[in-house]
């Protein structure tokens, strides 16, 4: 018979980060594409739009700083955070992450038994630090954008991406490689709380989860 231990993993930091980098995303998304194909053009079924560009901005703006604000809390963890946290505990660049991130490709190819992680396994680790690098470029094409003569802002902005349009390019075609991240990132955590025994949505919660003994 296994026995498990309950383990504190996630501290209230991190679960505060991926709520409102969750949320602010998901607001992103929505208010993004409505920025991009705006469907609400003049009266829409009765009710004046005169302002509603301008009210879809303020938001998309106010949720672009919650994600910035969040994703800088992740950095902070990933060098500050408790064992789990830091970016050291799943690079893949330690042998022993070598070895699960092989074991963690074979468990979800159905080629292998699911082993549970204290933190996260070194796949979902790698795949989440390059998520992170693209979040500091959306972060600074979407400043760009927002703030073109901004001094700083410009002078970043004209280095790293040459031109306004670029940046806009830039920004649209990342959307759609976060829409593409988070639905695979939802359906890998349902397969792990699956057939893991973790207990790795309730853990995003509670902070704590089921590792073998």
């Amino acid at each position: 018979m296994r026995v498990y231990r309950r383990v504190k993993v996630w501290s209230v930091l991190l679960r505060l980060y991926h709520w409102a980098f969750a949320l602010s995303i998901i607001t992103l998304f929505l208010t993004g594409y409505y920025i991009h194909n705006p469907f609400a053009l003049g009266p829409w079924e009765g009710t004046p739009t005169n302002f509603l560009m301008a009210e879809v901005r303020f938001v998309h703006f106010v949720a672009g700083y919650v994600f910035i604000a969040a994703l800088l809390v992740r950095i902070y963890l990933l060098f500050f955070g408790n064992q789990y946290e830091r970016f050291t505990d799943f690079i893949i660049f330690r042998p022993r992450n070598l070895v699960r991130l092989f074991h963690t490709v074979r468990a979800y190819l159905y080629l292998g038994e699911h082993e549970s992680y204290g933190g996260h396994n070194p796949l979902a680790g790698t795949v989440y630090l390059c998520v992170l690098v693209l979040s500091v470029f959306m972060a600074l094409s979407g400043l760009f954008m927002l703030y073109p003569e901004g001094g700083l802002w410009a002078s970043w902005g004209v280095t790293l991406f040459g031109t306004q349009q670029i940046a806009r390019l830039f920004h649209y075609l990342l959307f759609w490689v976060y829409l593409i991240f988070v639905m695979i990132h939802v359906y890998l955590v349902v397969w792990n709380d699956i057939f893991g025994s973790e207990g790795i949505i309730s853990g995003i919660f509670s902070g704590r989860k089921f590792l073998r003994t």
